[in-house]
C-alpha cells in the first residue's frame, strides 16, 4: 500500500542516466593519479583507493570518461553486489563491475542512496542475480528498481535523520579502532617491550614494580594436552565440544554437543577446568581463550590445553599467548605444510614466556581486561546503533513512520 502523498516509481524515473563502466582493459601506467575503479573499491559510501588499485593513462581516462557528477551514486554489480558509494569528484575510470546512477534534480540523492541500501532493495537484487560462478546484476534490473517516493521535502528530512545515525555509527567505529590500537600498544608496553622500554605498573603500595622478569619455557610452567583425534558423533544435547572456530570467532554460543558416554571415553586424560587455557594449534595458530567459567566439555585435536596452576595468572598468560612476541615463537616452530599449518605440543612446550611476579601479572591482566571491556562495550553500542538504524530505515522508507517537514 502506497502511503498518502507518496508514489511508487522506478529508479529510471528518478534518474537522468543509469549505466556501467568500460568492458575492456584500459592502458595502465605506473602513476597518473587517475584510478581504475571496480565494484570492490566501493565501500561504506566512499570510493576506496588501495595499493593494488591501478593507474590509467590520461588518454585512456579521457576516452573512457563517464558522465559522473555530484549527484552520482556508484554501485557494485558484478561479483560483489550492492555496495554503494557517493561520487565526490575523484579521478577515476569505472570498470564493468561498477554502475553509476545520476539522480535527477527533483529527487534527493541521499534518499535514493538509503533506498538502494535498504534490505528490501538488496533482497530484490539478490533475487534477480544471473551467472553461476560470478554473480551479475543487470542494468535492466537496476533501472526497474521500485522505490517508494515521498515529496522532496520529506525525502530530505528522512535522509537527514538517517544521516545522523550514520554519523553516530561512524564515530563509534572510529572509537573502536582507536581503542584497539591503544590496547595493542598497551600489550606491547606491558607484556613484551624491551626491558628498558617496558611500562611498569604500580604495586599495592603505590610504587612501580621492580625486579627482573623470568623467562621460562611453557613446558616447565604447565602441562599441555591436545584434544580428541577423532570427530565424534554429535547429539542434540550433552557435553559441549569445542574446536578452532569457537576461539577465532570468540563465540561459544554455537556449540555442538557429544554424549556423556563418548565424553567419558574420550577424555580420560584431561578435564577442562576453570582458568585452564585453550589455544588454536592447527590452521589459525595462536588464538587463546581463558576458561573463566566452570565447564564440563571436550575439545578437538586442533586445540591445545594449558592447565592452570599456582605459578602463573591464567588471564596474564592468555594475554601473553595472544601477543605478537609469542606468535613469533610459535611461527618459528610451526610445521610448514601446504594446508593447514600446525604446531606440535612438543614445540609449543619449548616456546618461552616472560613472567613477572604473580602480583604484577595480576595487575597487568586487570589493566588489559579493563581495556578489552571498553572495546566490548563500544562494539555492543555499535551493534545496537546498526540494529536501530535498520529498523528506522524500514519504518521511514516505507512510510510506516512519517516525519514532520
Amino acid at each position: 500500500m502506497v502511503p498518502n502523498g507518496w508514489e511508487n516509481k522506478h529508479l529510471y524515473e528518478l534518474s537522468t542516466k543509469i549505466s556501467d563502466g568500460i568492458h575492456s582493459t584500459p592502458k595502465y601506467v605506473e602513476s597518473s593519479g587517475i584510478y581504475f575503479v571496480n565494484g570492490n573499491n566501493l565501500k561504506n559510501g566512499s570510493i576506496k583507493i588501495t595499493e593494488g588499485t591501478k593507474n590509467v593513462c590520461a588518454e585512456n581516462a579521457e576516452k573512457h570518461w563517464r558522465d559522473l557528477t555530484n549527484r552520482t551514486i556508484l554501485m557494485s554489480i558484478n561479483g560483489t553486489i550492492g555496495n554503494l558509494a557517493y561520487y565526490n569528484g575523484e579521478n577515476v575510470v569505472l570498470g564493468k563491475s561498477a554502475c553509476y546512477i545520476n539522480v535527477a534534480e527533483c529527487t534527493d540523492v541521499d534518499y535514493i542512496y538509503y533506498a538502494l541500501k535498504s534490505s528490501k532493495t538488496q533482497s530484490f537484487y539478490t533475487s534477480e542475480l544471473t551467472g553461476s560462478t560470478i554473480k551479475n546484476l543487470s542494468l535492466k534490473t537496476i533501472k526497474s528498481t521500485k522505490i517508494l517516493t515521498p515529496p522532496l521535502p520529506e525525502q530530505q528530512k528522512i535522509a537527514t535523520i538517517l544521516g545522523t545515525w550514520d554519523k553516530a555509527i561512524s564515530i563509534t567505529e572510529r572509537l573502536i579502532d582507536n581503542s584497539k590500537q591503544q590496547k595493542k600498544a598497551l600489550m606491547q608496553q606491558l607484556l613484551t617491550g624491551a626491558h628498558t622500554q617496558r611500562k611498569r605498573l604500580l604495586d599495592n603500595s603505590g610504587k612501580p614494580f621492580e625486579g627482573e622478569w623470568e623467562e621460562i619455557e611453557v613446558g616447565q610452567l604447565t602441562k599441555i594436552y591436545d584434544g580428541t583425534h577423532s570427530t565424534p558423533k554429535y547429539v542434540e544435547k550433552g557435553v559441549p565440544f569445542y574446536s578452532v572456530e569457537h576461539l577465532t570467532r570468540n563465540d561459544f554460543s554455537r556449540t555442538k554437543f557429544i554424549s556423556e558416554d563418548v565424553f567419558e571415553k574420550e577424555n580420560k586424560r584431561v578435564k577442562l577446568e576453570r582458568n585452564d587455557i585453550l589455544m588454536t594449534r592447527i590452521g589459525d595458530i595462536g588464538t587463546a581463550k581463558c576458561l573463566t567459567w566452570d565447564v564440563q566439555a571436550s575439545f578437538y585435536v586442533s586445540l591445545a590445553l594449558f592447565k592452570s596452576n599456582v605459578q602463573f595468572d591464567s588471564n596474564y598468560l592468555t594475554y601473553y599467548i595472544n601477543s605478537k612476541e609469542f606468535h613469533r615463537e610459535l611461527w618459528k616452530r610451526t610445521i610448514h605444510v601446504a594446508f593447514p599449518k600446525k604446531i606440535n605440543l612438543g614445540e609449543i612446550s619449548h616456546c618461552f614466556v616472560k613472567l613477572p611476579s604473580l602480583e604484577e601479572q595480576q595487575k597487568i591482566a586487570a589493566t588489559l581486561t579493563n581495556s578489552h571491556k571498553e572495546i566490548e562495550l563500544l562494539e555492543q553500542q555499535l551493534a545496537d546503533l546498526k540494529q536501530e538504524k535498520k529498523a528506522l530505515m524500514q519504518q521511514l522508507l516505507t512510510g510506516k513512520r512519517r516525519v514532520l517537514v
